[in-house]
C-alpha cells in the first residue's frame, strides 16, 4: 500500500473511501463522512478536554465488571456506510463512545455501531456535530447520542427511538443528573462535569465575521 504524508496530496472536494483512510499518514486529524473528508480540530481546548476525561472517568467506573468498554478519542470508528460502489467511506472519531458488543473492538479502533457516543462541541465542530453526525448516528442505529456544550454548560440525549429517529429529552445543565436507557443505573451529576476549573475565553459559536454586542 502507497502511503500518503501530506494532506494537500488530497482534492478535498472528492469522495474517498475507507481503503484510502487507511493509506493516511499525514499529521492532520481528520474524519471521513460519507466519503467526505472533515479536518478536526489541531488539539481540542483545556476546557473540552477537561470535560471529556470526567465524563469518560464516570463510564469506566460504572463500567467496571460489566460487559460495555469506553474509549474517547482519538479512537477510529469504522461506520457501515457505502457508497454507490459498496465501497465502505466513513471513519469518525468520537469524543467518547460506549460499545458492548465485543466482536467489533479490533486492532484499528470500532469497526461496528457503538451503543452511545459522546461529542462535545466546539466552534470549529458544532455545525457537523449538530447536522452531519447527527444525521450520520441515527442512519448507523447509535442508540444514544449525547452533545455537550461547554460554553452553555449543557448537555442533550438524543435517545434512537422504534421508528429509526432520535428523540431528544431536555437541555440539562448544572442541578441535573443524566441518565441514559443504554446504561441502566448510571447517573451522572452535571455539577460535577461542568465544574468551572479552567479558566478560557468565551470562544462562543458566532459565524465568522459577526461581532459579539
Amino acid at each position: 500500500m502507497k502511503y500518503l504524508t501530506d494532506i494537500n496530496q488530497l482534492d478535498l472536494t472528492k469522495s474517498y473511501t475507507y481503503v484510502d483512510y487507511l493509506s493516511w499518514r499525514f499529521s492532520e486529524r481528520v474524519e471521513l463522512i460519507m466519503g467526505k473528508i472533515f479536518k478536526m480540530s489541531p488539539a481540542p481546548s483545556p476546557k473540552h478536554q477537561y470535560i471529556s476525561s470526567l465524563l469518560n472517568a464516570e463510564f469506566v467506573n460504572y463500567l467496571k465488571g460489566k460487559r460495555c468498554k469506553s474509549f474517547a478519542a482519538p479512537f477510529d470508528v469504522y461506520l457501515p456506510v457505502t457508497n454507490s460502489k459498496g465501497e465502505s467511506n466513513t471513519v469518525v472519531q468520537p469524543d467518547i463512545c460506549i460499545i458492548c458488543d465485543e466482536k467489533v473492538i479490533t486492532e484499528r479502533g470500532c469497526e461496528g455501531v457503538p451503543e452511545l457516543i459522546v461529542e462535545i462541541v466546539s466552534k470549529s465542530t458544532v455545525t457537523r456535530d449538530l447536522h452531519e453526525k447527527y444525521d450520520l448516528y441515527e442512519l448507523c442505529g447509535v442508540k444514544e447520542y449525547w452533545i455537550i456544550n461547554p460554553n452553555d454548560k449543557s448537555l442533550n440525549i438524543f435517545v434512537l427511538g422504534e421508528h429509526g429517529k432520535y428523540m431528544v429529552s431536555k437541555p440539562m445543565t448544572y442541578g441535573d443528573r443524566a441518565k441514559g436507557r443504554v446504561l441502566p443505573g448510571l447517573e451522572i451529576n452535571l455539577d460535577d462535569i461542568f465544574q468551572d476549573v479552567i479558566k478560557e475565553p468565551e470562544e462562543g459559536y458566532l459565524a465568522e465575521g459577526t461581532k459579539r454586542l
